[in-house]
């Protein structure tokens, strides 16, 4: 069985030049935290945890630390992670001062008997659990400041979110025993309203795990995601005998004639063979596999090195 790591850094309309390295950068060292823990022994939960984790502390991406703000100018972060093997899943959605909520969404997994904790809630949760508290302004940067900003000053800055703000951050792995795991991690949208929540804490929409038949992580905007359950759509067509790319366009495709919604995804298949797609102009991705990483922003250019 090979060992693969999947990432995403969310889609995007456009990234700019100075950009660009910083984050190839980021999903390429995503992909390789996942792929050695696998090697390492690591299940598929611990190796999405982990890429996930690099990606929430990376400031060039919508999650964690360089989560974009909502209308008052703080951070609301959603994140969720679940195991094929059993369909276990965490999720929490509007928690603020936690520098990694996919380490809470674990948690949510593991410590409690239920799938989704919110707002308050959460917060208590991660208290008790002992996960510290940063201050707010922590995972505030500048650039996400500057970016709400000019949402703010541009008129039918709501219309326009179908079509950008499309960051989420996202891991699909399967390890050595045969189980698959996701994990989504998003800072949402520029400029919503405080206490939106989006599709990555939603099992069956940010994402999905089954051993029977493979793992995905979306990205995208979310309320569309929301509406034609993304995630789980696209593991149906798999499950209809359609291949991994097949059933990608088919998602993507119906999504976007029907609610003119832009996104992307990750996907792989019990038997490890993986698939990226997006509708979005750019979507950041990287995968490990068979001693390769193999990494891209657009769909001309994919880049394949050797793993450290």
């Amino acid at each position: 069985m090979s060992l693969v790591v999947v990432v995403h850094g969310g889609g995007a309309s456009s990234i700019s030049k100075d950009r660009k390295e910083r984050v190839r950068q980021g999903v390429g060292k995503a992909a390789t935290v996942g792929y050695n823990i696998l090697k390492e022994g690591g299940s598929a939960v611990d190796a999405v945890e982990g890429a996930v984790v690099s990606l929430e502390d990376d400031p060039e991406f919508n999650a964690g630390c360089g989560s974009v703000l909502n209308t008052n100018g703080e951070v609301e972060m959603d994140a969720s992670i679940m195991e094929g093997k059993d369909l276990s899943a965490g999720a929490v959605s509007a928690v603020r001062c936690i520098a990694n909520p996919i380490k809470l969404a674990r948690l949510v997994m593991e410590k409690t008997p239920h799938c989704f904790l919110t707002d308050q809630g959460a917060a208590k949760f991660a208290a008790a659990m002992g996960i510290p508290e940063v201050p707010g302004e922590q995972l505030v940067t500048e650039k996400s400041k500057k970016h709400l900003e000019k949402e703010k000053n541009e008129k039918g800055a709501q219309k326009a979110e179908c079509q950008k703000n499309l960051g989420t951050v996202g891991a699909v792995a399967l390890d050595c025993k045969g189980n698959v795991a996701y994990a989504t991690s998003t800072g949402g949208i520029i400029n919503k309203m405080v206490g939106r929540v989006g599709d990555t804490p939603c099992i069956g929409s940010g994402g999905y795990a089954d051993n029977g038949i493979g793992a995905i992580s979306t990205t995208g905007h979310g309320e569309s995601i929301l509406k034609v359950n993304l995630a789980r759509l696209t593991l149906f067509h798999v499950e209809q005998g359609k291949s991994l790319e097949e059933a990608a366009n088919l998602s993507l495709g119906y999504m976007k004639s029907r609610l003119k919604g832009l996104g992307g995804l990750i996907l792989i298949s019990k038997t490890g063979d993986w698939v990226v797609k997006w509708t979005s102009a750019l979507m950041p991705w990287a995968a490990a596999k068979d001693g390769k990483l193999h990494s891209g922003l657009d769909v001309d250019e994919t880049t394949i090195t050797d793993l450290p």
